[in-house]
């Protein structure tokens, strides 16, 4: 690797608005002539649009093409954090493309290796740090922002001689590419984006998904499934009502703080079981809730973080927020407080459920935004290039729909719904499920061809179950001719068990279940290379041992013997566990039943 430090000269030709060439230009940097992994950083001015200001380094890393370079992407997993640090799961997300195309990472200014921006003991969970944080920075700070940062990236292209780049931004890493866009639209052929954070209106970065409560991803889950939604009222009502039960009568194995994690219905085994376990604490049932919350954290995790102060720069002077952004702090905090308190984005939760201590959950309120400095400015020409968004239908960012709105001032763009996907689908450790796959090899098509190839990702790999039966009379019987009714019961209460277990096991789970549980209500289960059971109880009065295998994601079967009532059962299943209408067969006592939904 070679370090070179470049004074660029002919700033002029690099200043906001200069038109970029369309074909490379012979580079100026040592690592332009690089034909392995070169580590390298430019000087560029604080700002932009003053020659003259304070010189500060930003610093990338430059991996040329296995083969020929035929072009080169760009890439940034968000944040905003460092990128050049995050190479590894870079080139795990873009494969093969990377045999053909260079790999250029940039470390945005402010953060990583870039002129780090340093506030010791700053953090987000500590919000009186941060108007000191603020101050030590100084006026310098409303110049780390992603339109300052878009005419550094263009620099170090131009130190290196590259032609036109294709753009890969996850979530945060988005703002930058779309800064890139607005202020740099000749020196870009394509973007990706995944997980794209909504440029509003005014130019700037929305943050309204991200303070909502998202409780219409409940309803999206449970609408889904015909148990669920036979539950008594909307998914959102039933979670609203559990919260307000444990305000009034605090729970000590399960709190507000935890319902909030467990909201997350991106999280497949929340999605699948969070609705039936409150509705089943409402009726007086807690195991299936306690069993959720059982291993949550209680609070928030403190993590020292040193990138701190960059992050909140670019947060801060790229972002809409509740205030307006030339109102000095105690105006801002007004106008927050009085934003929160009328249209109440986190009900059925208040600040304090979330973050103790808290009386907003707006740290930029703290942080002042003198300068100007929209991501896309309002009027500026966007290129006409193929733009690929992949919008998870479950992303706190915002759902496909306001992704689209917020894009579509790309002549050229198209949006890829993911149905039940989550946040960052292209970026490990994502999980090894089929739709993390799926949006890799798309953004690798997408890179390598510049065209758009649907490939039906999708993360909706289960139905969310409905009221929890306490006993074998709950359960309804499984339709299965060749068996009488007693046996019907007794094999559904199997199969939900089985289920359950399986559950456990769902390819989409990040990361991956602890190897030991205990049953629900009572027994044992190990998830190793096969699912063991032993004693499970699914219900109180049938216990299930035996063993599970997953041939495949799709493939299950399972050998178990099943003790109810005094009596044992032998029971050998075959079914499709991760589908929304898993099909099942086998034997019970000996007696074969088919394929029933």
């Amino acid at each position: 690797m070679i370090t070179n430090v470049v004074a660029l000269t002919l700033l002029t030709t690099l200043l906001p608005g200069a038109p970029a060439p369309a074909s490379a230009q012979p580079g100026t940097h040592e690592c332009a002539g690089a034909t392995t992994r070169c580590d390298g950083s430019v000087q560029v001015p604080l700002d932009w649009d003053d020659p003259a200001s304070q010189r500060i380094s930003v610093a990338f890393a430059f991996i040329p093409a296995k083969n020929t370079a035929d072009g080169t992407i760009v890439a940034n997993p968000g944040g905003p954090g460092p990128v050049i640090s995050t190479l590894d799961g870079i080139q795990d997300s873009l494969g093969p493309v990377l045999k053909s195309k260079n790999l250029l990472l940039m470390d945005p200014r402010g953060i990583g290796e870039s002129s780090r921006l340093v506030c010791e003991g700053a953090a987000l969970d500590k919000p009186e740090t941060i108007a000191p944080c603020a101050k030590k920075i100084g006026p310098k700070a409303a110049y780390y922002t992603a339109d300052q940062a878009s005419h550094d990236l263009e620099a170090v292209r131009r130190a290196l001689g590259l032609g036109r780049v294709s753009y890969y931004g996850n979530s945060y890493g988005t703002v930058f590419a779309q800064a890139y866009a607005a202020h740099h639209p000749r020196s870009l052929d394509a973007i990706f984006l995944d997980s794209t954070v909504v440029v509003e209106p005014t130019g700037y970065a929305s943050w309204e998904y991200f303070t909502h409560s998202q409780m219409t991803h409940l309803d999206t889950v449970c609408d889904r499934s015909k148990e669920c939604a036979a539950l008594p009222g909307k998914a959102s009502g039933i979670w609203t009502r559990l919260v307000e039960r444990l305000r009034r009568h605090p729970d000590p194995a399960v709190s507000v703080f935890q319902t909030y994690i467990l909201r997350n219905v991106e999280r497949p085994l929340y999605g699948r079981e969070a609705t039936a376990a409150a509705d089943a604490y409402l009726r007086g049932d807690t195991a299936p809730l306690y069993r959720l919350a059982r291993d949550l954290p209680t609070g928030l995790p403190t993590r020292p973080d040193p990138d701190f102060a960059g992050y909140l720069a670019f947060r801060c002077g790229d972002g809409a927020f509740p205030f307006d952004r030339h109102t000095p702090g105690p105006g801002r905090r007004a106008q927050a407080e009085r934003y929160y308190q009328r249209e109440r984005p986190l009900a059925p939760y208040e600040v304090t459920d979330i973050y103790p201590g808290f009386d907003t959950v707006e740290p930029c309120i703290d942080w002042p935004t003198p300068r100007h400095s929209p991501v896309r400015p309002p009027g500026h020409t966007l290129p006409s290039i193929p733009v690929l968004a992949m919008a998870g239908e479950l992303d706190f960012n915002g759902g496909p729909g306001a992704v689209a709105r917020s894009l579509r001032a790309f002549p050229n763009v198209s949006v890829l719904t993911v149905p039940f996907g989550d946040h960052a689908l292209t970026i490990p450790p994502s999980g090894p499920g089929a739709a993390s796959h799926c949006a890799r090899e798309t953004l690798r098509t997408f890179l390598a061809t510049k065209r758009v190839t649907d490939q039906g990702c999708s993360a909706e790999n289960y139905r969310a179950v409905g009221r929890f039966p306490r006993r074998l009379a709950d359960v309804a019987p499984h339709r299965a001719p060749t068996l009488t009714t007693t046996q019907q019961r007794v094999l559904a209460a199997v199969l939900a068990t089985a289920a359950d277990a399986t559950a456990r096991r769902n390819p989409n789970i990040f990361p991956p279940s602890t190897p030991n549980h205990p049953g629900l209500r009572g027994g044992q289960l190990t998830l190793g290379a096969d699912i063991t059971l032993t004693q499970l109880r699914y219900v109180e009065d049938v216990q299930v041992t035996g063993t599970i295998a997953l041939t495949s994601h799709s493939s299950a079967t399972a050998t178990l013997r099943a003790e109810t009532g005094g009596r044992t059962h032998e029971v050998t299943l075959a079914w499709n566990p991760f589908t929304t209408d898993p099909k099942v067969a086998g034997t019970f006592d000996g007696a074969s039943f088919g394929y029933f939904s």
